[in-house]
């Protein structure tokens, strides 16, 4: 008898409760390399960073970011992945980022996140200084609009702290001149002061050309005394242009712009005063308000931990979605939309509400497999209508590889239910929060609101995949085309290059889906813990409700 043999067979219970404790270790050690992930961004460049800005009697942007916000309180951080080893992903600069040696960007040279102040939420955009002087990259830029979108949407003030030496030039080709670059920004401030969300700017550092204008343009600026600068050209570029020799201070610093220029408004000797006055200003702000009807808040019945156990190891294994709603949901309370409709079909998404910390929320989840049949297509595609009908915001936890396809399916109409499924998506105005926790490939991403379907946040866990389709679609198709070519150059095909080539694209599928890749570009706006995803959730949700809701138009439905 083989040793094998000799082992005690396990009942199906232990199975599953060996099964869950595995879920459990696995998610815990993803979480674990998550958190380490993050350190660097929060410490970028080290206690050398840290005593450099001590020498210009400078704090660490995270230090003034801690003291602007009330006490108690945590900034809600977006785009905390970026920047990571964004030189491989070879976007605007190719070659340069190894020659300039700028190919790695923790934290994507920003900090950007909502913070209370004086009990208002409010944007906050902190130029990193302690990476390239604060200067932006292309990534930098997108952060940044990113930043400023959720701002405008929420209708919140957003407060620079602003020390940043404005294009990193050598990268200059992704920051200038196109939409969404470096103007876009000022422009976004105009548009959002004309409307009455209100622009501060604190000036701690250097604001040269166009960088000066976040000084110029905030509808209130404070600079710090010998210590903040802002001019169109500085004095090199002066001496260069006109040959006149003239110091920071005399050309653009604080007395000149609060005293003279008029370009700034309140003029401080150090951060901590600066910091002071912010707050001042923030108190005049309107209160916070929220545009829904929020009841009390009841924890889960289950903790995060639970939802890590009912979490397979692998993307692409089945997954009970209740499992993890009742982890999410006041209560674990879940009113399910249509839970009998197509059994096995139906039920690959699953509808309904609940309430996250006493705000009321819809839901559409994958579910099992994923894979959206026209039943699913149908059930989501009525929820989403009923929601924004009712303006209830809504919360997509993703784990879908995509729609079901064949002849059945194409004769039923799966491209014409899939696509009401996505104009759904699209037309839904309510508050949308995607949190990504499986599979997200194809239209899937479509129909259940993929960044491009603009929701208000997105988030993913360590699990989440985005990519067109998975890595062994993606392998059989191409080699699929490889072998046809082979063959019809009469060739004979080398099954051993073949494996080695779908092992390949599995590879770069896995790799390029993965949270950190994707977080490094901004597809998202986080990765966050299994620990962190009720909190942030429902705190997304409760800042998105800062205005009223929109009405929903569905347009050409063919339902």
């Amino acid at each position: 008898m083989s040793e094998e043999e000799k082992k005690p067979r396990l009942s199906r219970a232990e199975r599953l409760a060996a099964e869950r404790e595995k879920n459990l270790a696995h998610w815990e050690a993803q979480d674990a390399i998550l958190l380490k992930h993050r350190e660097e961004a929060y410490n970028i460049g080290g206690d050398a960073q840290v005593a450099r800005l001590a020498k210009q009697g400078k704090k660490p942007m995270r230090d003034l970011i801690n003291l602007l916000i009330d006490p108690g309180t945590d900034l809600y951080e977006l785009g905390l992945d970026a920047g990571y080893d964004i030189g491989k992903k070879r976007l605007y600069g190719g070659e340069i980022y190894d020659s300039e040696k700028r190919g790695h960007i923790p934290g994507g040279g920003m900090i950007t996140g909502v913070g209370t102040v004086m009990g208002r939420d409010c944007m906050i955009f902190a130029n990193e200084n302690r990476y390239a002087a604060g200067t932006y990259f292309p990534i930098t830029l997108k952060k940044h609009m990113r930043a400023q979108a959720i701002a405008e949407q929420c209708e919140l003030p957003c407060i620079y702290i602003a020390d940043s030496g404005g294009i990193n030039l050598p990268l200059q080709l992704g920051c200038f001149a196109d939409d969404g670059h470096f103007g876009t920004m000022f422009y976004n401030m105009c548009r959002m002061s004309a409307k009455g969300i209100r622009q501060y700017t604190l000036s701690t550092g250097g604001n040269t050309a166009g960088g000066a204008y976040i000084v110029y343009l905030a509808s209130e600026s404070i600079m710090i005394e010998k210590m903040a600068y802002a001019f169109l050209a500085g004095p090199p570029m002066v001496k260069s242009a006109i040959g006149e020799t003239v110091s920071p201070e005399d050309l653009g610093g604080a007395y000149v712009h609060t005293q003279h220029s008029g370009g700034c408004d309140h003029f401080v000797r150090t951060q901590e005063e600066g910091i002071a006055k912010l707050r001042a200003m923030m108190e005049f702000e309107p209160s916070n308000k929220l545009c829904i009807e929020r009841r009390e808040t009841r924890e889960p019945k289950f903790d995060f931990k639970e939802m890590m156990r009912n979490t397979p190891v692998d993307t692409y294994q089945y997954i009970n979605i209740k499992e993890t709603i009742k982890c999410l949901a006041d209560d674990s309370y879940f009113h399910e939309y249509k839970p009998n409709y197509g059994p096995g079909r139906g039920d690959s998404v699953i509808a309904g509400k609940m309430w996250m910390k006493g705000i009321p929320v819809g839901v559409i989840a994958s579910n099992a497999s994923g894979v959206i049949y026209i039943d699913a297509a149908r059930k989501a595609t009525e929820w989403m209508i009923r929601c924004g009908n009712s303006k209830l915001p809504v919360l997509f936890l993703q784990g879908s590889p995509g729609y079901m396809v064949g002849k059945a399916e194409e004769w039923g109409g799966i491209g014409k239910y899939g696509s009401d499924m996505v104009r759904a998506c699209t037309c839904l105005d309510t508050p949308k929060i995607t949190y990504v926790i499986g599979p997200d490939h194809g239209a899937a991403n479509y129909g259940m609101c993929g960044r491009a379907f603009k929701p208000r946040f997105a988030f993913t866990n360590m699990r989440g995949r985005t990519t067109v389709m998975s890595g062994e679609t993606a392998g059989f198709i191409v080699e699929t085309v490889r072998r046809k070519n082979i063959i019809d150059k009469g060739g004979a095909v080398n099954e051993e290059e073949m494996a080695q080539f779908r092992q390949m694209m599995r590879d770069r599928y896995d790799s390029e889906g993965h949270p950190f890749y994707t977080g490094s570009l901004i597809f998202h706006d986080g990765v966050v813990t299994f620990g962190e995803a009720r909190d942030k959730i429902a705190r997304g949700f409760e800042i998105a409700l800062r205005v009223p809701i929109k009405e929903s138009y569905w347009g050409d439905l063919k339902v």
